[in-house]
């Protein structure tokens, strides 16, 4: 029987501080507040984590860190995503060793690749680290997983767990989910504009960058959504919508962590120069979401309400 999971993971951002090294004092905190949040656990070394930019010892004391952070029970999922199987198992042998729950193993980048090399990839990945592992399926940065290439591998793969699907292809959510049959496999979501869609069709969870800095509003739509409260859930995928619309104005990971400035948690310099154009939406961002905050997060609770 594979391990299961469910419930609401954020994605990490990757602090940093003035001269562009990883802040882990900044990292350590963040952890804190989206636990303290209601969160069911972290992601390190995603999309959101802007993985790419960091070397392997850097991505290793990540997970370290976070593994630390986490000792009372809440899960770490760690993505092992490189550009190459050698790095890709240097650092999924840390992260095993670390007692991560899960590995996220995004499809190689930068160079394009058929179905059949995606897969012999995820089969090699899975049997040599013999560890719990999902699928992260990321078309919009690396090679895409066809539906079909995911379902074989769930099904044939016993240390395939799971996938993190954040595309934005709805007919999979039901394909998925119907291939699960008995679930005998965890289907998170980590296209935060499909979540209740997600939910709706018997998926398991999410991997959300919005919680990420919002954690309140992904944590209220799952549990209201889980307690049965429909109405409580569809208001919360409403006000998720908005929120997103707003977000997808910048680089995803750039407005996370503008978001997260504006809670009173700065993450340090971005990794490329700010056009003027580019100031200027931080700046309306900021404006924006200051205004956004004390308006709903009072209304939000961690507990089922009814009402977001």
């Amino acid at each position: 029987m594979k391990p299961k999971l469910s419930g609401v993971f954020a994605a990490l951002i990757t602090p940093l501080d003035d001269r562009g090294s990883v802040d882990y004092c900044t990292f350590e905190r963040l952890i804190d507040f989206l636990i303290e949040r209601g969160v069911d656990g972290v992601a390190v070394g995603g999309a959101t984590g802007e993985y790419p930019h960091f070397d392997i010892e850097e991505r290793k004391k990540l997970i370290s860190r976070a593994a630390r952070r986490l000792a009372g029970g809440k899960a770490l999922l760690a993505g092992i995503g490189t550009s190459s199987i050698h790095t890709t198992l240097q650092l999924g042998e840390h992260a095993v060793q670390s007692g991560c729950r899960a590995l996220l193993v995004p499809m190689p980048h930068f160079f394009q690749y058929e179905q059949h090399d995606l897969a012999a990839y995820c089969q090699t990945v899975s049997r040599t680290l013999r560890a719990p592992c999902l699928l992260y399926n990321l078309p919009s940065f690396t090679n895409g997983l066809q539906c079909e290439t995911s379902i074989q591998l769930l099904q044939a793969e016993e240390n395939l767990i799971g996938i993190k699907d954040s595309g934005s292809d709805r007919t999979s959510l039901a394909r998925l989910a119907q291939a699960n049959g008995q679930g005998c496999f965890s289907l998170l979501v980590g296209n935060d504009s499909l979540l209740l869609d997600a939910l709706n069709a018997g998926w398991d969870g999410v991997i959300s960058g919005i919680a990420g800095f919002l954690p309140e509003l992904t944590v209220s739509l799952y549990r209201n959504f889980r307690a049965g409260e429909h109405q409580a859930a569809r208001n919360c995928q409403t006000l998720l919508d908005g929120v997103i619309e707003e977000v997808v104005k910048l680089p995803i990971p750039w407005a996370i962590r503008v978001g997260l400035d504006t809670r009173g948690l700065p993450n340090g310099p971005f990794h490329l120069p700010l056009s003027a154009v580019r100031k200027h939406l931080i700046e309306e961002l900021h404006a924006w979401f200051s205004q956004w905050l004390p308006e709903h997060i009072p209304a939000l609770r961690n507990e089922p309400t009814g009402k977001p």
